[in-house]
């Protein structure tokens, strides 16, 4: 369980879009967090979170892409101990294949299958950094659709 408090409000934005289905309320909550926070030069672990779920309400493609690779670069500045500091359960290792399997659904909507199997390949490369829960779970499954759909016909 989250106990920074920006990490309360990002998983308060996130029940809105994904509990809620409000995604412009959402988007704008994310935005005010983003402000909040110093957008790019704020703590890596907000910016890479935040990034990472704002990408989710984007309707462009393109900035959708632009957030993904903002939770990259975040990610990159990491460690272990931040991340438990905040209350997140997982590993710094375990934020990866969430975090490429995104930019390969993007790269695949644009129409870049190249990069979209890079990033499918990163994906699958740190897997075995995510446990078999729920979250796991939907990784895994993400992986598999994903797979299905660059599949050469």
């Amino acid at each position: 369980m989250a106990t920074d408090s920006t990490m309360v409000r990002i998983a308060e934005a996130v029940q809105l879009h994904h509990g809620q289905g409000q995604r412009e309320a959402a988007r704008r909550l994310f935005a005010e967090i983003w402000d909040d926070i110093g957008g790019e030069q704020g703590d890596p672990l907000h910016v890479c979170v935040l990034a990472h779920s704002m990408a989710d309400v984007q309707d462009d493609v393109h900035e959708e892409l632009i957030w993904d690779q903002r939770a990259l670069a975040a990610a990159g500045l990491l460690t272990d101990d931040r991340v438990a500091q905040a209350g997140v359960p997982l590993s710094v290792a375990g934020l990866y294949p969430s975090l490429h399997l995104n930019l390969a659904d993007c790269y695949r909507k644009l129409g870049d299958v190249g990069r979209a199997l890079e990033h499918l390949q990163q994906a699958r490369a740190g897997i075995g950094a995510l446990g078999d829960d729920e979250y796991g779970q939907l990784i895994r499954s993400g992986l598999e659709r994903l797979t299905q759909q660059l599949a050469p016909e």
